[in-house]
């Protein structure tokens, strides 16, 4: 039986610029191999969105699915699902759980929640959430028509871990 192999991809232009360096991509390894399941590539890529496409459809024809990290929060340069959407060809949908964890987070730090918050809470239409405990921006596992996968999950690694 062929062991699933995954590519694992991390984005951020801060990544490729030396300004972070990438340990999620060490993590999530070594618990892929501790599960049996193949790593075929590790890479990062900018924030943009036609590259985050291009990389997830090349990720798709090389293994069994794609684990990305990184893209997901609510600032403008945060294009990781928009890519993962242009990639599999779907459109978002509101999450609503996150929507109103969201609400509830800002409302216990006294702080108004800014309407670019919002965009953290739509996921790829028919997609799994991943509730995040540590922040506000859920991740997903979204599926392509072919059984293959895109898991999505926060750069930041004490909220990523919990999802992995």
């Amino acid at each position: 039986m062929k062991m699933p192999s995954v590519e694992i991809i991390a984005v951020g232009t801060e990544l490729l610029l030396g300004q972070l360096v990438d340990t999620n991509t060490a993590y999530i390894a070594q618990r892929l191999a501790e599960g049996g399941i193949n790593v075929y590539a590790t890479g990062a890529i900018g924030d943009n969105r036609e590259r985050i496409a291009h990389a997830v459809r090349g990720a798709l024809t090389r293994a069994d699915g794609a684990i990305m990290t990184g893209g997901l929060g609510p600032t403008v340069d945060d294009l990781t699902r928009d890519g993962v959407c242009d990639a599999l060809g779907l459109d978002t949908e509101l999450y609503a759980p996150a929507l109103e964890q969201m609400e509830r987070t800002f409302a216990a730090l006294g702080r108004p929640m800014r309407a670019n918050n919002r965009k953290q809470a739509e996921l790829p239409r028919g997609s799994t959430p991943l509730d995040n405990p540590n922040g506000t921006a859920p991740g997903f596992i979204a599926f392509a028509g072919d059984g293959k996968f895109v898991a999505c999950m926060p750069g930041v690694p004490r909220e990523m871990k919990p999802m992995m």
